[in-house]
């Protein structure tokens, strides 16, 4: 064997063992081969050599016990000398809740039959039947006009709401609830979304993170039997009182106090606690009958044991206490919801009202985490889900029907561009949303997945709700119950802003809990030498300076060949997106640990680069499951499209984010290292290009099976207010419309119509008189124009509507009638 064949087949050899993440008794025997055979071959010295010497380090290092004692050893004592210290809460949220398919993208190589394996269940007969009546009715029963004008839901919302159990989405049969699957919960939030931003919070939040779910999973069964009942029927309206002045997205730095005490309750004396406490934003607040508190708990007196400061606790208050003052209200913007402040000063309540019982003082915090991580999967994500839905289904349909220069503006490029992200991002949050909730109800706690869904889908929204304002033009910017975009637009920002602000969720909670959560080997080292256990850190060590060489080379690799040398378990059109997100992975994995690296406990005070390790994991999950909802649908062809544009859109932001890490990175020699392996070739993914967009569109703003699909599960009844069934009409007779309104243009040109006469409705009248339109032809295209009129008409009001006039004039000229009537019945009442 030549040197230069030698040469390249041990390096072939290496890259492949590394790749393929062979162990070192493998590894070993293979380089002892190629020694072998640059040994009786005319290979120089040198290459004999360096496999002789390759092959005996392999062979040492597989060898666990000595390798423990004679390299792992220092290494150990170094390791837990330098291991930062880690706090109680810091702690808690990472034990907090499951890994799942997030861990599969953190370990560079995912398992896709752990997706693609994944059941798909359909709702349950009683589900689909709370959705096609209780929701369906409720939905006929909402205007978020009035609801805007009034400053909260009508008397006949509230009673529904609560005779129908909406509340008890999540509590058992049991007690009285409705018990439902996240799916269903997710279902029914969507379908509410884009209605009304009040009665979707309303219904939303008892169904989070809430007195509910904590009763649940920690209450005793005193607490259990009490409160679930009353909560399932509405007696009891809960809210949740975490945030205050002092302590919003810092959760854990809670100033509000409860001090054990003895105290008088219901006549005797007892041991409880003397709370002070001042909560904002809390949702339902002002109608709350029982209050969910999180506060510090302390023990001055060692009443209860030896500890001083107990921990964040959890305690439910019945509203009536003597000292806690709530009922005001704050005013979100955009939507009234019922949302306000709680104070409490010296408030006195035995320690039997903590969730779970004196037992669970200072398990509050634990308590808390455990539940945000299902309840920010549902609540949040599906009002992204909802929004892109609706978004879709009304700016789709508007732009098909609205005629500017001539044509329908859904064929204008501009007006395209804003459609086709529109729809390419409503079909990522309805696939995110159904899949994430698919998978807690199969006995998860996605942690890391909710923080993802969190951010991404109501920053989509938030991209939603601006290219529908932008579509809609002038109709989207005049105030009026004839306005469906406004509320949408004006109230993503409290979604971006509640449970947990979006720039923390992106810059310190995704990537924070992933990077040691999901990661396979951080956290069995850090238990380990906690535990002070040399094999167990011997072997986790080895496995990680494995798991780098083989993302090295994998990414190396994949990245070289367009993931050409990467095998996955589908075919078809999209066989490719996969074998894409398995480079991206290995690179991601192997950004990781050298972000971990160069930076060590830096990293988690440099939060631009732990931001773009977020958005890196996001996209890929994203991608992940708007693959697997493709697969669920049963791979519709016509739905590729959308597909096609989700994976060219999300690929090309993940690379956006590589690469602005590699620029940013503070180590330099890291970060070239990192660019010659993950991107040796620059940034190869490209954005959805104009052909897809406009086929998108097409599809979208259209009766097609493809638009059914994706605005499937949205109110589309006729209440007299929905836009949406409005708009299904005028889509079923606009192909109609379509040739009448070519034959119309024909005329014009060939110089027809009397040149004075402008109005639509004037040339069908004299088309039909001249013969270029039939009787029956007419007929219809002016009850069509009747209705598109009515669309694209805006609300006004009579001047005095807004109140007393400052300017007034010598003759007064009469109050103008609105020219809708249900708009004049909105400003009478």
């Amino acid at each position: 064997m030549s040197t230069t064949l030698g040469s390249l087949l041990l390096i072939v050899a290496l890259l492949g063992l590394a790749y393929k993440r062979a162990n070192l008794k493998t590894s070993a025997i293979v380089v002892g081969v190629i020694a072998a055979l640059a040994f009786f071959g005319p290979a120089s010295a040198t290459l004999t050599t360096i496999a002789v010497v390759l092959t005996a380090v392999f062979a040492v290092l597989s060898v666990e016990s000595f390798r423990a004692s004679t390299i792992t050893r220092p290494i150990f004592a170094i390791y837990k000398k330098i291991l930062p210290e880690m706090s109680e809460t810091e702690a808690t949220a990472l034990e907090a809740g499951t890994v799942w398919w997030d861990g599969e993208l953190f370990a560079g190589k995912p398992n896709w039959h752990k997706l693609i394996d994944h059941p798909n269940p359909s709702m349950s007969p009683e589900e689909i039947s709370f959705l096609e009546n209780q929701v369906e009715t409720l939905c006929s029963m909402v205007d978020e006009w009035e609801i805007s004008n009034q400053g909260d839901m009508s008397k006949e919302v509230w009673e529904y709401i609560q005779k129908e159990r909406f509340f008890s989405m999540i509590i058992p049969k049991e007690y009285g609830g409705l018990g439902f699957s996240a799916q269903a919960q997710s279902a029914v939030l969507q379908k509410l979304s884009g209605l009304s931003g009040a009665v979707f919070s309303t219904v939303g939040v008892p169904n989070s993170l809430g007195p509910g779910e904590l009763l649940l999973k920690y209450g005793t069964e005193e607490q259990k039997n009490h409160y679930l009942p009353r909560l399932a029927d509405g007696r009891e309206i809960p809210c949740f009182g975490l945030t205050g002045p002092r302590a919003g997205s810092d959760a854990t730095s809670l100033p509000d106090t409860g001090v054990v005490c003895k105290g008088e309750w219901e006549g005797k004396e007892v041991l409880g606690l003397k709370l002070n406490f001042s909560k904002r934003y809390i949702t339902l607040a002002p109608v709350a009958t029982v209050v969910g508190l999180a506060f510090r708990m302390f023990d001055p007196e060692k009443l209860l044991g030896d500890k001083y400061d107990i921990g964040i606790t959890v305690a439910l208050l019945p509203r009536h206490l003597k000292g806690m003052d709530i009922g005001n209200r704050h005013k979100p913007i955009g939507s009234p919801f019922m949302n306000g402040p709680i104070f409490g000063k010296d408030v006195f309540i035995p320690l039997d009202f903590i969730i779970g019982g004196a037992a669970n003082a200072g398990e509050g915090w634990r308590m808390l985490v455990e539940c945000l991580s299902v309840g920010r999967c549902i609540t949040l994500p599906s009002s992204g889900a909802g929004g892109g839905k609706y978004g879709i289904a009304a700016a789709g349909a508007y732009a098909r029907i609205r005629r500017q220069f001539g044509v329908p503006i859904a064929k204008l490029e501009g007006v395209q561009d804003s459609l086709a992200r529109i729809a390419g991002n409503a079909y990522i949050n309805a696939a995110a949303a159904r899949v994430t909730a698919i998978s807690i109800d199969q006995g998860e706690k996605p942690s890391v997945p909710s923080a993802i869904l969190k951010y991404n889908l109501t920053e989509s929204a938030r991209q939603i709700a601006i290219d529908s304002m932008d579509v809609h033009g002038g109709k989207a910017i005049i105030r009026g119950p004839g306005n469906y975009v406004e509320t949408g637009y004006s109230s993503v920002p409290v979604a971006i802003t509640v449970e947990g602000a979006n720039i923390l969720t992106r810059s310190m909670i995704t990537f924070g809990q992933g990077a040691i959560r999901c990661h396979p080997f951080v956290l069995p080292e850090m238990d380990a030498a906690k535990a002070d256990d040399l094999k167990a850190f011997d072997k986790a060590l080895f496995g990680h300076f494995g798991f780098i060489f083989s993302n090295m080379s994998r990414s190396a690799v994949l990245s070289l060949t367009n993931s050409a040398f990467t095998s996955v378990p589908v075919s078809g059109p999209t066989k490719k997106y996969y074998k894409q997100i398995n480079r991206y992975a290995a690179n991601f994995a192997l950004m990781v640990d050298m972000c971990m690296f160069s930076l060590g406990g830096e990293l988690k005070f440099r939060e631009l680069i732990s931001a773009r390790l977020a958005d890196m994991v996001s996209k890929m999950y994203l991608a992940s499951m708007v693959l697997k909802h493709w697969e669920d649908q049963g791979r519709q062809k016509e739905d590729l499209i959308l597909v096609e544009y989700a994976m060219n859109k999300l690929f090309s932001e993940f690379e956006v984010a590589q690469d602005g890490l590699i620029k940013n990175l503070p180590a330099r020699p890291v970060a070239w290292l990192l660019r010659a392996l993950t991107l040796p070739l620059g940034r190869t993914a490209k954005e959805p290009s104009d052909k897809m967009v406009a086929k998108i569109v097409d599809l979208t703003s259209a009766n097609t099976g493809t638009r059914e699909r994706l605005i499937e599960g949205i109110y589309r009844g006729d209440n007299g207010k929905n836009p949406l069934f409005q708009y299904d009409s005028l889509l079923a007779r606009v192909e109609q419309a379509d040739p009448i309104y070519k034959k119309i243009g024909t005329a014009i040109k060939a110089g027809k119509f009397d040149e004075s006469n402008l109005t639509i409705e004037g040339r069908i009248h004299d088309a039909v008189e001249m013969g270029v339109l039939t009787k029956d032809e007419g007929e219809f295209m002016i009850a069509f124009e009747k209705d598109v009129l009515d669309m694209v008409n805006v609300d006004d009001f009579p001047l005095e509507h807004f109140g007393e006039v400052s300017i007034k004039h010598d003759e007064p000229a009469p109050a103008k009638k609105t020219r809708k009537k249900k708009t004049e019945e909105a400003a009478e009442a």
